[in-house]
């Protein structure tokens, strides 16, 4: 049996999320399974680096399946481009080796957000940032970003009221640029949790707009939900790269 390796990009605008769903086909796993499936003429199930968050956008997910078929891989790519809807765009398809997961053998992933922090109008990128105009201390703002630096517990920054695995996860880095008109954050970790990036974005704004010292991050950690700061619409978020 093949192991299949699909890198893939996609505008996670229209759908709800990476993850196949019960009562909906609108996710970005139920899409490629379909296509795959019926260009493979067998079942396929795939298996994702991790979930995305509905609205949410990736450039560099990462994906594997098992299949019998003996379809070379340059035609299943073909096959894939031709049929997918153009929000969703395969880049390669590879043979790898049988024990390759994706999603147990990822090593870091990266996370970008983008903020419009202007009262200009954002017409044609409208789509993938979030918009708030008010003036931020950047400064202020990257002295909290480096305060997630390390191994922590992030459990004021996980949506998921009902996480019963470890919260505990390590980031590596965590940057935040202006350019332009934007605000880019951008985050690398081993594992992040449900809603975790844009809780902690949330949070860096409320630090660059004075509502909280920058000093107090690390009083975060191991606290509740409640404590952290604002989720940011999805819509800002997108999966850059994961690593093996």
């Amino acid at each position: 049996m093949r192991n299949l390796r699909l890198d893939i990009s996609y505008d996670g605008g229209r759908y709800k999320g990476w993850q196949r769903l019960a009562n909906t086909d609108s996710t970005i796993q139920a899409k490629i399974e379909q296509i795959l499936s019926r260009i493979l003429q067998e079942q396929v199930e795939i298996v994702g680096s991790g979930r995305t968050d509905a609205g949410t956008h990736a450039m560099g997910q990462v994906a594997n399946c098992h299949c019998n078929s003996t379809m070379p891989c340059e035609e299943i790519l073909a096959q894939l481009r031709r049929y997918l809807p153009e929000d969703i765009g395969i880049h390669s398809v590879k043979n790898v080796s049988p024990r390759f997961h994706a999603r147990l053998n990822a090593k870091t992933k990266t996370y970008r957000y983008r903020l419009w922090n202007s009262e200009a109008p954002c017409v044609f990128d409208r789509k993938y940032v979030s918009i708030d105009p008010a003036h931020l201390n950047l400064v202020d703002m990257q002295k909290a970003a480096d305060c997630f630096v390390g191994e922590h517990d992030f459990s004021a920054f996980c949506a998921n009221k009902n996480m019963k695995k470890s919260t505990v996860r390590y980031i590596q880095t965590f940057s935040v640029e202006q350019v332009g008109h934007e605000i880019i954050f951008t985050v690398t970790g081993n594992g992040f949790l449900h809603n975790m990036v844009r809780i902690m974005v949330g949070t860096l704004l409320e630090v660059g707009k004075g509502v909280r010292p920058a000093d107090s991050i690390p009083n975060l950690f191991g606290a509740t939900r409640a404590e952290a700061g604002v989720l940011m619409e999805s819509k800002g978020l997108c999966l850059m790269e994961v690593t093996y």
